[in-house]
């Protein structure tokens, strides 16, 4: 049985929260044939994301197939969306099924609408983590990179999803797995700004 990842797609969605957790994924794929990633948008049609790249989605709601792990973007989208209700209610239904729901960055406020957060501890970019916490339904937690509650995971914000896919390929697969496609990516973080040089 094939091993489905899920990225769902809208306009207005940050590139990295997708093609971050993407790029993990899809090295899985390459490396794991029993697996495959795919992206779906509520009516099949190409999205504009936030700074302007477009994404033509391999799916619309209604064509997808069955999704053992779905992840949900950031980005202005997820508060602006005229489908974002639609969006969350579709979410809310694919998670009585999935083996794991991820969000990245502002994609909490869909789970969150979705009403998958309740009484959970998740968190979001640090600029949104007052106006998440002021819904009422979940326990954020700020300067957190990724969170796993349950089979609910939420990551901070843009590369915390690369780090958050990572751990969770290696949840999946095995941590000598996971190391073999951070290798592969190149990815081996040294943050400039982040101490005096």
């Amino acid at each position: 049985m094939t091993f489905t990842t899920a990225f769902l797609l809208f306009d207005g969605a940050e590139e990295l929260d997708v093609v971050g957790p993407y790029e993990v994924f899809g090295v899985a794929a390459m490396k794991k044939p029993d697996t495959r990633v795919l992206t779906v948008e509520p009516r099949g049609v190409t999205v504009r994301c936030a700074k302007g790249m477009r994404i033509v989605p391999d799916h619309s709601f209604a064509d997808v197939p069955a999704i053992d792990v779905l992840f949900v973007p950031g980005g202005k989208g997820t508060r602006e969306h005229p489908e974002r209700q639609q969006m969350a209610e579709w979410i809310a239904h694919v998670a009585t099924k999935a083996r794991f729901v991820a969000s990245v960055c502002t994609g909490a406020f869909l789970v969150d609408l979705a009403g998958l957060t309740r009484g959970k501890r998740v968190t979001t970019h640090w600029q949104f983590t007052s106006m998440l916490r002021e819904r009422g339904n979940a326990q954020v937690l700020d300067h957190t990179r990724y969170v796993r509650d349950g089979n609910l995971l939420t990551a901070a914000g843009v590369s915390a999803g690369i780090d958050l896919a990572l751990w969770l390929a290696g949840e999946l697969w095995g941590r000598e797995f996971a190391r073999e496609v951070t290798q592969y990516m190149e990815y081996d973080p040294a943050p400039p700004y982040r101490a005096e040089v």
